[in-house]
């Protein structure tokens, strides 16, 4: 084991531990102004913290087939209801298209087959969830970065948005419907991608059918599933409930790197 290797685990064991303390606060402390403060200053610390220690484009574990399990546990939304979706979902995702605007120069809108046909990436990793629970799955898909780089990020883009296709809560004020955001490093690291294929089939619907984002570094909930949209922002604050992603605006930490 390398220094290196060494240093990454002992840093995965802490932000670990202080995640879980985190989360198990969450309903005690986000009704607090206080408390939220206190929650988004930890959270900066945590993600300037690891960037320090970790070389930006360090890998996650890579696995083999042998690693992969035999029963990945579906998560969150496992079939949507949302009626965009029943309808591509009723044509095979024939009719699919995955729109990227926003700050960008060149906005697309593209077809799996599109999709297929750009720059891929293969690789067998670990999902991680806040819950607890571990499972290794292999995942095909699109390198993120290169399509962005079709797509042409203006100067001003900070943030990348992933907009979904399922209604994950019903509200009032609309916010139910998942979505979730990573910054330009992520975005850009080498294995991120968006998903067409786990375990050399096409995505299973209770997986994120027909695209997901796969960010390796980060826990679970980061790697939104049904992705219809992509948008590159200067800031997300005016999304949803303005913390970047659906769990975060109920208390989850906006970065959740591992």
């Amino acid at each position: 084991m390398t220094f290196s290797t060494h240093r990454r685990g002992w840093l995965r064991a802490g932000l670990a531990s202080a995640g879980a303390l985190v989360l198990a606060a969450c309903d005690r402390i986000t009704n607090s102004s206080r408390g939220v403060a206190v929650l988004q200053s930890a959270e900066g610390l945590t993600r300037r913290a690891q960037r320090l220690v970790i070389d930006r484009k360090a890998l996650a574990r890579e696995f083999t087939p042998a690693d992969i399990s035999g029963d990945f546990r579906p998560n969150g939304s496992i079939d949507p209801q949302d009626p965009d979706y029943l309808a591509l979902k009723a044509k095979a995702f024939a009719d699919y298209r995955l729109v990227v605007d926003g700050l960008v120069e060149r906005p697309l809108s593209l077809s799996l087959a599109d999709l297929r046909g750009m720059p891929a990436r293969t690789q067998i990793t670990r999902h991680d969830c806040v819950e607890g629970w571990s499972s290794i799955g292999k995942w095909t898909g699109a390198r993120l970065g290169p399509l962005l780089d079709r797509a042409g990020l203006k100067p001003t883009a900070r943030y990348i948005v992933f907009h979904c296709g399922d209604t994950l809560e019903q509200t009032l004020d609309g916010s139910g419907q998942y979505y979730e955001s990573i910054d330009l490093i992520d975005a850009y690291h080498p294995q991120t991608i968006l998903a067409y294929a786990m375990n050399d089939q096409p995505l299973p619907v209770a997986h994120g059918a027909p695209l997901r984002l796969r960010v390796e570094r980060q826990l679970g909930y980061k790697h939104a599933k049904y992705v219809m949209r992509i948008e590159a922002v200067d800031d997300y604050r005016h999304l949803g409930r303005g913390n970047g992603g659906f769990w975060e605006d109920r208390g989850y930490e906006w970065y959740a790197g591992i």
